[in-house]
């Protein structure tokens, strides 16, 4: 009988406290973000990402954080792949999944309980120099729990600071193109999330133009979910690099610029008080897992705050405006 959704297959138990194959996720996570690597660091021409290797002192688990900055193109560029063996607090277990705590099989948890887990993820931010260049966020993780439950998250997901059409349909049409070959529902419920989970309430608008994202998601066998999270991570280079390639050399003034770098304080508001990721890192610090470093990774090296601003009716500026306030299909 198939396992039921949420469980670990029997037959896939290996290496991860809860049974999953942690060596396959993590080969897998490593290829992608490898090939990602290499052709930003072609395209941009003078960048190179550091390599910074990291482990938990005496705590299992550890990671790569590898960084860009200075480039042509490429202002700062992270990609941080971690793996934790650990026990979260349950206020990190509710920041880690939409369901929270009933991601424990059914357990009664007592107050104070703490969770055993293991957690592998690759997660990417690239904040381009010019204005009419997209900011892009990627991240794959896998959760599992020695209650024997598991799940997949992640998306893909784009922030330009301009709106051009053509661009954010190449975008959404990719991995349009990937979720149909798993499921043709896929799509639509991935996009539509990812608008939701976007949003910066206190502003009434998105970070950016979304892409797709999903999280506790386990309704079909791992392996699926392990080849659909593939799939994702190796369409990256063919949604984004495109994009940069066709306005990496447009001129912009200084007002283009300093419209960008407001926009890049959304992208902070956004990370730091809502995103799941960031979230959950800084909730684990106490446990001693969380890195700070590379929970902040995502964070752009420039922003901008600028009082009481509202672009001019009739500007690129209030065309995007309308865009982040009003989600659209592309």
């Amino acid at each position: 009988a198939a396992p039921a959704p949420g469980r670990v297959p029997l037959d896939v138990q290996g290496l991860g406290p809860g049974g999953f194959r942690a060596p396959e996720v993590r080969g897998g996570l490593r290829e992608g973000a490898g090939q990602d690597l290499a052709a930003v660091e072609e395209m941009d021409g003078k960048g190179k990402f550091d390599r910074e290797q990291y482990d938990r002192g005496d705590k299992p688990g550890g990671g790569v954080a590898r960084v860009l900055t200075g480039g042509n193109i490429w202002e700062k560029a992270g990609v941080n792949l971690s793996v934790v063996y650990s026990e979260m607090p349950q206020e990190a277990l509710q920041a880690a999944t939409e369901r929270g705590v009933d991601r424990v099989g059914g357990t009664k948890l007592e107050p104070g309980q703490k969770v055993p887990f293991f957690a592998c993820g690759l997660s990417s931010v690239m904040h381009p120099k010019n204005p009419f260049c997209p900011t892009m966020h990627f991240n794959y993780r896998y959760f599992e729990t020695d209650f024997g439950t598991w799940w997949f998250g992640g998306g893909t997901d784009i922030t330009p600071s301009y709106l051009d059409e053509d661009d954010m349909r190449h975008f959404h049409g990719t991995y349009k193109k990937v979720c149909e070959k798993y499921d043709p529902e896929w799509y639509p419920k991935f996009k539509a999330w990812a608008d939701r989970y976007f949003l910066i309430p206190h502003r009434g608008e998105t970070r950016g133009l979304g892409g797709i994202f999903f999280d506790d998601f386990c309704s079909e066998g791992a392996e699926k979910h392990l080849a659909f999270s593939g799939d994702c991570l190796e369409a990256v280079t063919d949604a984004y690099l495109p994009l940069i390639k066709k306005h990496k050399d447009a001129e912009f003034s200084q007002e283009q610029k300093e419209w960008q770098l407001m926009r890049r304080g959304r992208y902070v508001e956004f990370n730091l008080v809502y995103d799941r990721g960031t979230t959950f890192g800084l909730k684990m610090l106490s446990s001693g897992v969380g890195r700070l470093e590379s929970i902040l990774m995502s964070l752009p090296e420039n922003a901008r705050w600028q009082y009481n601003h509202t672009p001019a009716p009739g500007t690129p500026e209030a065309e995007i405006m309308e865009a982040f306030k009003s989600p659209r299909e592309w």
